[in-house]
């Protein structure tokens, strides 16, 4: 009898302990990214890091934690989608002394101790997920991605690319051809075809998730030529991962859309007939920008200057991006030092977005359903919904008519199902 009693209490045991505790969190709105429309009264079940259903009055284990976040509007956690969490220089700085002094003076090991600070800045802001896009040394983005995902640091769930595949120079200008194996520290040179295909094997080897090119290597003048970025997406392709291209210019971004790229970022100058073509072949946009506010700080322009520029520049072709239907993903590509924590400083390119006239409801879906679709996880992430990934967020305030106020008033923070913000 004394076994069978023994197993029992194994079984018992087993049961009952390695059973994932549930939480039910009530929520008073929720984003539903999918149908771009606010649920009211929904409940979210989840148990371990997944969302297990959501629905009303659900039916619950007695053990099951409840979280009331009924006073407050309930989010996907949002995506970054444009980010260099290993580089961050001053305001007025010059970019190549900055990575000079990375690389010979700072070295890796304290420039990966700053980005893990930097890292919880992301979770502060609501941000549960960061596409990092380079200027991170050799494969550090690998590094601290393993750091977050084995729970020796607290950050955003990453997608790192490893280093930025460019030609000569990288974006490095004024370098001495005697010092250019310093370039190589921060970026891949490729030299033809071959080694551009080499180049894409090399970063998947070493952990990379997608592909980020220099389409054009602004600040330098140089480029990447049409065939090697045909290489280089034909290799990604081959191992099922995205390229996205650094392209500011109208011809870097025509030449990448001819190379069959997956996204463009920036895109400065970005011609109708490109959007066009991008809307056609689903090539995802990444605009970059900023604020007016921040543009001031930044370029020391009166205001008057800074509105002009914003209306002819920035705001122009984003609303020609949005009227061509371009599937526009949210990332801010903020390496500045504005004096405010990086994450809360990324999140104001969707107030830039607010200014440039884009609806709260398409800024929402940018930075979370389109920006999981980019990532090729449209199912797990940047959705409420069963068996997505529990990251989930809650704002204060009417998201609808006092966006740029209530996207800053985070109350709740949970990624992978743990709680990292508390309701107070």
């Amino acid at each position: 009898m004394r076994p069978l009693i023994t197993l029992f209490f194994i079984v018992f045991w087993v049961f009952s302990h390695g059973q994932e505790k549930q939480i039910l969190i009530k929520a008073g709105k929720v984003f539903d990214s999918e149908q771009k429309k606010f649920l009211t009264n929904q409940e979210i079940l989840v148990q371990g890091n997944l969302i297990k259903e959501i629905g009303t009055k659900l039916s619950v284990q007695k053990e099951t934690t409840i979280i009331d976040l009924t006073n407050y509007t309930v989010l996907p956690g949002l995506i970054e989608s444009h980010m260099h969490l290993l580089y961050l220089e001053p305001m007025k700085s010059n970019l190549t002394l900055e990575n000079l002094k990375m690389i010979t003076m700072e070295g890796d090991g304290l420039r990966i101790l700053r980005a893990s600070k930097r890292a919880k800045t992301f979770l502060d802001a609501g941000i549960t997920t960061v596409k990092d896009l380079g200027n991170s040394g050799q494969f550090l983005d690998v590094a601290l991605k393993m750091a977050i995902n084995e729970g020796t640091i607290e950050g955003p769930r990453l997608f790192v690319s490893g280093p930025i595949i460019s030609s000569v120079g990288g974006q490095m200008p004024g370098m001495n051809k005697k010092y250019d194996h310093l370039i190589s520290e921060e970026y891949r040179i490729v030299k033809d075809v071959e080694d551009a295909k080499l180049a894409v094997q090399e970063n998947i080897t070493y952990g990379a998730d997608l592909i980020k090119i220099c389409a054009d290597n602004t600040p330098n003048n140089t480029s990447l030529s049409i065939e090697q970025m045909k290489a280089i997406v034909e290799t990604a392709h081959r191992y099922n991962k995205k390229v996205t291209a650094h392209a500011t210019g109208e011809k870097a971004i025509s030449d990448a859309i001819i190379a069959g790229v997956d996204g463009i970022e920036h895109g400065y100058q970005l011609p109708e007939s490109s959007a066009r073509l991008m809307a056609k072949k689903g090539i995802y946009f990444v605009p970059t920008d900023l604020t007016a506010e921040l543009l001031m700080n930044y370029s020391g322009m009166p205001k008057e200057a800074v509105t002009k520029y914003l209306e002819n520049s920035q705001f122009k072709r984003l609303r020609s991006a949005m009227k061509e239907n371009v599937k526009i993903v949210a990332g801010s590509d903020n390496y500045i030092d504005f004096g405010i924590p990086q994450g809360e400083a990324a999140k104001r390119v969707l107030v830039a977005y607010h200014q440039a006239g884009m609806s709260p409801i398409d800024i929402l879906t940018s930075c979370t359903k389109t920006a999981s679709e980019f990532l090729s996880l449209p199912d797990k992430l940047g959705v409420i919904k069963k068996d997505a990934f529990a990251d989930i967020i809650a704002v204060e305030g009417d998201l609808e008519n006092e966006f740029d106020k209530s996207i800053f008033q985070i109350r709740f923070v949970m990624t992978n199902g743990k709680i990292y913000k508390e309701v107070k």
